[in-house]
């Protein structure tokens, strides 16, 4: 007898929901928000948009298929089965937080608040998740990047992943890429896929005027961009961005050789996740093998 099919819905905890936490009382919180020139209306809508998008999207889960819920502070604790089918109700960098935990479960990206958020990746209203949830065979696949130290630790982020100081200062490394080694003094490299190419990447870009073409969304190639490198007689400028194009199949990569006490790598902006990097090591960044399976309809 088959297993019923299991819908895992990732949520975040609401704005509303910290904020009683750390005063203890919705009047708590009314005040506070008082004091900042804020409605507590606003923040109490934003919470109920939330929690009735949770509710249509658990409605329109058949009776006889199991049902799993995560809040996104959990996600490293909880354990995704390959047959799962994750549905993502929040903002977009919701589905960046949960991609590296998955391997090929297909990810349904729901907008509580249609509108507001961008919808690059939860593309749908609440009341389409039913049709959603039961036909999920076309999916768009998205490049995700890894980093791997040469101690064996690694991770994966389907926008970009960071390597520097912690604080963002000056790191010093050795960046190869190309076959050309380069010392450099820099607040750090960023190596993004198609789908980061619209956040971090594309800031990077906009204020340098680069000419460099980014990839596009479900492009196998990552692009790269060293921020603010500092030109000294011991270190150079010449490599600060480029792409690797298709980098799984060519080799193509990045190589990082720490020359600072300690570097960290993280991705998707989360700093809570590194790879701890000492002096003398190296890191690899290049495309994942893993990709994001986004439901497109």
């Amino acid at each position: 007898m088959s297993v019923a099919p299991r819908v895992v819905l990732v949520h975040r905890a609401t704005e509303l929901e910290e904020l009683v936490a750390r005063h203890g009382t919705l009047g708590q919180v009314g005040f506070f928000l008082s004091t900042r020139g804020r409605d507590l209306a606003e923040v109490q809508g934003r919470h109920e948009a939330l929690k009735s998008a949770i509710a249509q999207v658990s409605a329109a889960i058949p009776l006889d298929w199991r049902q799993g819920s995560v809040e996104r502070g959990d996600l490293d604790r909880f354990l995704f089965a390959p047959e799962d089918i994750v549905v993502v109700v929040g903002q977009d960098g919701l589905v960046a937080n949960v991609a590296k935990y998955l391997d090929g479960q297909p990810v349904i990206g729901i907008d509580p608040e249609p509108g507001r958020n961008a919808g690059v990746l939860v593309r749908y209203p609440p009341r389409a998740a039913a049709d959603l949830i039961r036909s999920t065979g076309t999916c768009e696949e998205r490049t995700m990047v890894e980093a791997l130290a040469d101690d064996g630790q690694s991770l994966v982020a389907l926008n970009e992943v960071y390597v520097g100081q912690a604080t963002h200062q000056t790191a010093r490394y050795r960046l190869t890429v190309g076959g050309r080694t380069e010392s450099q003094a820099s607040s750090g490299l960023i190596v993004a896929t198609g789908t980061g190419a619209t956040g971090w990447a594309r800031s990077a870009w906009v204020e340098r005027h680069s000419t460099l073409t980014l990839p596009a969304p479900t492009s196998p190639d990552l692009a790269w961009f060293v921020r603010e490198a500092w030109p000294s007689p011991a270190t150079g400028t010449t490599q600060t961005e480029g792409t690797l194009a298709d980098a799984r199949q060519t080799g193509d990569c990045l190589t990082i050789e720490v020359e600072s006490d300690r570097l960290v790598a993280f991705g998707d902006g989360i700093e809570t996740d590194t790879l701890a990097l000492s002096w003398g090591q190296q890191v690899v960044v290049r495309r994942a093998e893993r990709r994001l399976r986004l439901v497109s309809g």
